[in-house]
C-alpha cells in the first residue's frame, strides 16, 4: 500500500465512517483506535470490573490465533460467585473459530449445566485494539445473561463499560427459554 492510500485510510477511519470505497471495515476497526489510547487501563472501571478484566487479559495470553494474530480473552462473573475464562481459538477454516466470549460461555455451561446465569463480562485483547463482542458472541451471551449484566470491553476512548442490553438491544428471542 502506497503512503498515499495509507493516509486517505487512516482519514476514513478518523473521520468515524465505516466504509469507503476502496476498503471495507474489518470487524475490530468498528470503533476505530483514537490515538494515544491505552486500551489496558483498568483505573476507570468499579474495582469488580477491574478485577475481571485482568483475569480476561490472562486468558488471552493463552490465545490459539496463528492466522489473525488478535489475541483475545473473556472472563464471565457467574451468578454463583464463580469466574470463568475463555480465549479465542482459530482455524485454518476461519468459519470454525471460537471467540473468546463464546468459548467462555460453554465452559460455564459444560461446568455448571444449563441453568448458568452471567452476571458481567469483560472481554480484553493484547493487540491494544478496540474489541467489542462480536454479533455472534453477543447474541450467544443473550442466551445466559441478565439484560443489566455490565460488559466491559476496549473501545476507541479507552475501556468502556454498558449494560448488555445496550451492547444487543434487539437480541433474537423466541421465548423457548
Amino acid at each position: 500500500m502506497s503512503e498515499e492510500e495509507t493516509g486517505r485510510r487512516e482519514a476514513h477511519w478518523d473521520s468515524g465512517k465505516m466504509y469507503n470505497s476502496t476498503t471495507n471495515a474489518l470487524a475490530s476497526s468498528f470503533i476505530a483506535i483514537a490515538k494515544g489510547t491505552t486500551m489496558n487501563a483498568t483505573s476507570t472501571l468499579d474495582p469488580a470490573l477491574a478485577s475481571l478484566m485482568e483475569q480476561a487479559n490472562r486468558a488471552a495470553q493463552n490465545s490459539y490465533s496463528p492466522y489473525s494474530g488478535f489475541k483475545v480473552g473473556a472472563a464471565l462473573k457467574l451468578s454463583n460467585g464463580v469466574v470463568v475464562t475463555g480465549t479465542n481459538v482459530e482455524n485454518v477454516s476461519y468459519g470454525l473459530t471460537i471467540c473468546a466470549e463464546r468459548s467462555a460461555a460453554v465452559t460455564a455451561v459444560s461446568t455448571f449445566g444449563p441453568g448458568v446465569r452471567i452476571e458481567a463480562v469483560a472481554i480484553a485483547n493484547l493487540n491494544n485494539a478496540p474489541s467489542p463482542p462480536c454479533g455472534a458472541c453477543r447474541q450467544f451471551l443473550a442466551e445466559f445473561i441478565s439484560p443489566e449484566a455490565p460488559v466491559a470491553f476496549a473501545a476507541a476512548d479507552g475501556l468502556r463499560s454498558m449494560p448488555f442490553s445496550a451492547v444487543l438491544p434487539l437480541a433474537f428471542d423466541m421465548k423457548l427459554k
